[in-house]
């Protein structure tokens, strides 16, 4: 008999062996998960650790903070003046030089109508005399154009025609598309297509050419 077994028993309670067996504690499910859990945060701190590192070398930290709005300035903004940077810029916006645009009365329009209201042509141009422009023909649409403009109208000019005119005869009557022929002439022709129901009103028109004549200026980002 085993000294290890009690005095009295025997049979299947004999224990056998030199050594008493080793007791092991089950682990806690909870030490387990809080084991694991600590691997990951520390993983991700060293992780987050690196690209701080790879920042610092590459010089992305810089563009960072100017993207969130940190303290770079470009030099000449009123903050950068007041870090030292240079002076303040004279104006908050970029302003654009106002552009010099043909007056209506320097303008030749030639007006045909190319679709099937009868008098189309004849009243068009009375309007657009009214508002200062010259006319010359009036009549029906030539054979290419005829019955064949879907849209408002085509301005239709000499490839050398100032851009700036075709520009302010589109003020009068949205929609309207340009092409360029052969001709030598300045004048343009408005070839009215089944599209058009009415011009531009006189104030829309108006506050068009302003536009034109004076840009919006760009605005500054501000730093």
């Amino acid at each position: 008999m085993s000294m290890l077994t009690p005095p009295g028993m025997g049979g299947k309670y004999r224990v056998t062996g030199a050594a008493y067996p080793r007791m092991s504690r089950k682990r806690s499910r909870r030490r387990i998960v809080l084991a694991v859990l600590g691997s990951v945060l520390a993983l991700a701190l060293v992780g987050y650790g690196a690209l701080q590192l790879i920042d610092v070398f590459r010089g992305d930290s810089s563009k960072r903070n100017t993207a969130a709005g940190g303290k770079d300035c470009p030099t000449g903004s009123p903050k950068a003046a007041a870090q030292g940077g240079g002076p303040a810029a004279a104006s908050p916006v970029a302003a654009k030089p106002a552009v010099v645009l043909p007056q209506p009365g320097d303008i030749t329009v030639n007006v045909y109508n190319a679709t099937p209201r009868a008098g189309l042509a004849k009243t068009v141009g009375d309007e657009l005399k009214k508002r200062g422009f010259i006319i010359g023909n009036v009549g029906n649409a030539p054979a290419d154009f005829d019955k064949k403009v879907p849209g408002t109208g085509i301005l239709l000019g000499s490839p050398a025609t100032d851009k700036a005119a075709f520009a302010v005869l589109g003020t009068q009557l949205a929609g309207v598309t340009q092409q360029t022929d052969a001709r030598e002439t300045a004048d343009i022709d408005l070839i009215l297509g089944d599209a058009f129901k009415e011009f531009s009103t006189k104030a829309d028109a108006d506050k068009a050419l302003a536009l034109l004549a004076n840009p919006e200026p760009a605005p500054v980002k501000k730093c």
